[in-house]
């Protein structure tokens, strides 16, 4: 796990400034604090912070193969390193260390810009090939590792593992994306392959760039896709859950190798879990588990933790959120580089933090929700879309347009009276209602947010914009289509991204056995009234795991890795809403109303609606502007 950053002259062949590669690379020094590389060539130089996993003595980057024409830096990991390693020495390849990163450089030259095809891990990676003149990216499947690029204006592509080491050496502040915050209040964290910089770029998940001197900049090719197409051969659930949890237990034992200590996360849901008893199955001494609670009973799963924990003789640490500790919301948004609004990002922040007291590597049940239909959204959607086709949509756009729109939220009421997000379903396709699902902030609100030039810059943009994109090539079956699109926004927009940022702050490798693009394959593959059964999500998964966890462990509730949010808006963070430095902060990038803001505030601090997730996303982009410096320059070309 490491740190990449990168300059390629798309002109000619410069060679870059060492002192500019080397400030760029220092941008990025948290996410390896073992050790720095740095290669400088005509027309491309390459730059690595390390934070060593594996071969500690011989993996330094950036490495190169035998002759010195191909070079190679990297972030990940790549569990099956040695199988490829093995192939790689039959066809006559010569290694210097033990290290996976120089599998990935000795596979370029066998199998070329295919050689992504043959890695099982996360990973994002830049090879300068020599000989072809020309530097390739590429990015894991589902987007575990980031990968950012973007043009400079004197000629020359950068790429890093984070906004700050493409910006790190501008003398200039760049400006804000107009479409990148209309997703952000949307949904509060910027999609693939926005950024909140109009000129930078997310390399997607699955993807690969190929990029040669003298040539246009071309768009990104995909080279995977989640297929969730029913495969034959499963007669019975009762077979498929017993390898649900072979496959599982094996992803995990991949997932261990290490030169250094593993631990676990241990929330008490389901999947981490599931990960963490199966790994104290696998290995010799009790692992390290570490678990992050709440003062908020509502919100603290810490005793069922205890009891996975005590189960399998875990040591477990433990260690209780703060709702004081607001001093962390300034670090957040800088080490997210770009605004992001998950209030989960405190949490994890906290338990990484801990984490990296007990070990180098943690194994995290990040994967299950996307994978096995585990958000209570996927019950609600799957429900709403047999009605939806039962009605037709000129008919529904009668019945629950209008009304949803305008029916209260009644967030104080009777379950049975709180339909307007129903309603708001209804009244759209698939598509539209999959992301109003996901929103923190609905259109209507957000729009009355904005001021009448923002309105106008945004030129008839929305956020449904990206969401209809992601949908092109979804599946027929209507949970798997929801499915499809988590495993291609939320997912890689917002959770993988919140653990790769509050991980890599501390020098903690995180890996998902859960998210082996093996087994989301194999998992895809399955019926889908298997994963969601009778109203239960990830049913198949509580099925493969009786045999290794609590029954109140399998059938309780989800709570969900989430802050106390409404009680502490209305709380200890009221006072700070009310600050007028917070308001000030969002008028002065002329985006947004400040009557509207205040608005907002109001209404959530009387209880006449819930609004915590839309005003913690607000408090985060002020945050992010502060460390703009006070305010942020709107783009006019998003």
């Amino acid at each position: 796990m490491c740190g990449i950053v990168g300059l390629f002259d798309l002109h000619g062949e410069r060679t870059p400034e060492r002192t500019r590669l080397k400030r760029l690379n220092d941008a990025q020094t948290h996410r390896g604090p073992d050790g720095a590389g740095e290669m400088l060539a005509p027309g491309v130089g390459l730059a690595h912070r390390r934070l060593a996993i594996i071969d500690l003595a011989g993996g330094d980057q950036p490495i190169t193969n035998e002759d010195g024409s191909a070079w190679l830096v990297f972030n990940g990991e790549i569990y099956n390193f040695l199988e490829l390693r093995q192939e790689l020495l039959l066809l006559g390849h010569q290694f210097k260390s033990r290290s996976d990163s120089e599998v990935i450089v000795h596979a370029w030259e066998s199998w070329g810009e295919g050689c992504v095809t043959r890695l099982s891990g996360m990973f994002a990676f830049a090879i300068w090939d020599q000989k072809k003149r020309g530097l390739f990216l590429a990015r894991d499947r589902l987007g575990m590792k980031p990968l950012y690029y973007g043009v400079h204006a004197d000629g020359w592509l950068g790429f890093a593992s984070e906004i700050g080491g493409i910006t790190a050496a501008d003398e200039r502040r760049r400006p804000w994306s107009m479409q990148a915050l209309e997703c952000y209040c949307a949904l509060g964290y910027v999609p693939d392959p926005l950024t909140i910089h109009p000129d930078i770029h997310k390399l997607p998940p699955a993807h690969r760039l190929w990029v040669r001197h003298g040539a246009p900049l071309p768009e990104p090719t995909c080279y995977w896709q989640p297929r969730f197409e029913v495969a034959s051969g499963h007669r019975v659930p009762e077979s498929a859950a017993a390898e649900l949890r072979e496959r599982l237990a094996a992803a995990v034992k991949s997932h261990l190798i290490a030169d250094v200590p593993v631990a676990t996360f241990l929330s008490g849901g389901l999947d981490s879990s599931a990960v963490a008893a199966l790994m104290a199955q696998q290995i010799p001494d009790p692992p390290e588990a570490c678990t992050v609670a709440f003062a908020d009973r509502d919100h603290d799963e810490s005793s069922h933790a205890a009891r996975v924990a005590m189960r399998y003789g875990m040591r477990h640490h433990v260690e209780q959120a703060d709702p004081e500790r607001f001093e962390l919301l300034d670090t957040l948004a800088r080490h997210y580089g770009e605004p992001f609004g998950d209030p989960s990002a405190l949490p994890t922040w906290l338990v990484c933090a801990m984490a990296r007291r007990h070990a180098k590597v943690v194994l995290s049940g990040d994967g299950g929700d996307e994978n096995l239909a585990g958000y209570t959204r996927h019950r609600a959607l799957l429900a709403e879309e047999r009605m939806r086709v039962a009605l037709p949509a000129s008919l529904r756009r009668i019945l629950f347009g209008w009304p949803g729109r305008w029916y209260p939220k009644l967030d104080w009421a009777p379950r049975f009276l709180r339909a307007r997000n129903t309603l708001r379903s209804l009244g759209t396709d698939w598509v539209g209602a999959a992301l109003q699902a996901v929103e923190i902030m609905p259109v209507e609100i957000r729009q009355g947010l904005y001021t009448e030039q923002a309105r106008r810059d945004l030129q008839g943009f929305d956020t449904r914009q990206i969401w209809r994109a992601y949908a092109a090539d979804a599946p027929e079956h209507p949970l798997s289509r929801v499915q499809y699109l988590d495993l291609k926004g939320f997912l890689a927009g917002r959770v993988l991204v919140k653990v790769d940022r509050a991980s890599m702050a501390h020098g903690l490798e995180v890996r998902a056995p859960l998210l082996d693009y093996q087994l989301v394959e194999w998992i895809a593959g399955l019926p889908p009234e298997w994963k969601l059964h009778n109203g239960i999500g990830k049913y198949l998964l509580k099925q493969a795991m009786r045999p290794v966890l609590p029954e109140e462990i399998l059938w309780r509730p989800k709570q969900g890795f989430n802050l106390p949010l409404v009680a502490w808006t209305r709380g200890v963070l009221a006072g700070r809403l009310r600050d007028s430095a917070f308001v000030e902060t969002l008028a002065a990038t002329g985006w947004f109303d400040p009557k509207g803001v205040k608005r907002l505030i109001d209404a959530h601090l009387r209880g006449q609606r819930d609004f915590s997730a839309a005003l913690w996303g607000l408090w985060m982009l002020a945050a992010s502007a502060r460390q703009e410096g006070g305010c942020m320059r709107i783009s006019q070309h998003s």
